[in-house]
Order: C-alpha cells, then structure tokens, then sequence
C-alpha cells in the first residue's frame, strides 16, 4: 500500500476548488488528466455527494465523493479494476490569513491484484512526481477556469 502526500498553496477558496473537484461534466479531463471523457459515468449526485467512476489508460475506478466537510472532502475507491482495500483521496483546506488557501491531498493507493500492486509500489516511489504533476495542473487549470470567470464580460441590453 502507498500513501502520498502532496500540498499546494492557490489563490483559490476551499469552495473554488471543490466546485472543480466536483464538476463532473463533459471536459473533465482539462482539470482532473487522469479521468478521462469516455470513463466518465456519474451514477448519482446529491448536495453533497456522488458515486462516479472515472479513470484513464485502462485504469479506472468507482468513488463516493463526500463533500459534506467544506474543509474536508473524501474520496473512497468502492470498485476498481486495480484498487481496493482504503483506496481513495482526502482533501483538506486550510484558509491563510492573506487569503490563500492550503490544499493538502493524501492518496492511498492499495493494490487489489498484481497490476494493482505493481502500479502502487511504481507510484509510492518514482510515480509520485506524475500525481503531484497532475495535482498542481489541476490546481492551475481551475485557477485559470476561476479568472475566466471572473473576466468574462457581462451581457446587458440597453434600450
């Protein structure tokens, strides 16, 4: 079983993110490279909750995505071709004084069958510099998507 730890400071609130985190649209995949279009399948969402799967490259699995903890948010593996046991994500924000927001990520990964194991030993070891690739690019593509927003011109009709 492999744990990672991975920690990044974005101009982002905790809810800016975990509106990304949560987004699971078409285009996904521009924020989260690891959860590919075609993977996608959103089997329910509540307010605060989903049961997803998603994946890439021939990996996927199924979370419960528990968003109830608006510093807290956790990923559980319930279905994976590759992991079980306490797979999963867990997100905590922390939010600055000059108004940044920590974000610190623990990813288990626990292999359920020999592809499984294989890739979590490769990830506890020198894969963690993929997962904290991908984890900062999602970080900036939802920075990015956020000042989008923000600078989008208004429509407003005078008569």
């Amino acid at each position: 079983m492999s744990t990672i730890h991975l920690h990044q400071t974005t101009t982002l609130t905790p809810e800016q993110y975990v509106a990304g985190l949560t987004d699971f649209g078409p285009g996904r995949s521009k924020l989260f490279g690891n959860s590919a279009d075609e993977y996608l399948k959103v089997h329910q969402r509540g307010r605060s909750q989903a049961d997803v799967t998603e994946g890439s490259g021939g990996v996927w699995e199924r979370l419960h995505y528990d968003w109830s903890n608006p510093d807290h948010v956790v990923l559980t593996t319930t279905d994976s071709n590759v992991w079980g046991g306490a797979s999963g994500h867990t997100y905590s924000f922390t939010r600055r004084e000059d108004g940044s927001t920590d974000i610190d990520v623990d990813v288990v990964r626990e292999g359920k069958n020999l592809k499984g194991r294989v890739l979590g030993l490769v990830l506890g070891t020198i894969g963690r510099t993929v997962l904290e690739k991908a984890f900062v690019n999602s970080v900036r593509a939802i920075e990015a998507r956020n000042a989008a927003k923000r600078t989008a011109p208004s429509m407003s009709l005078s008569a």
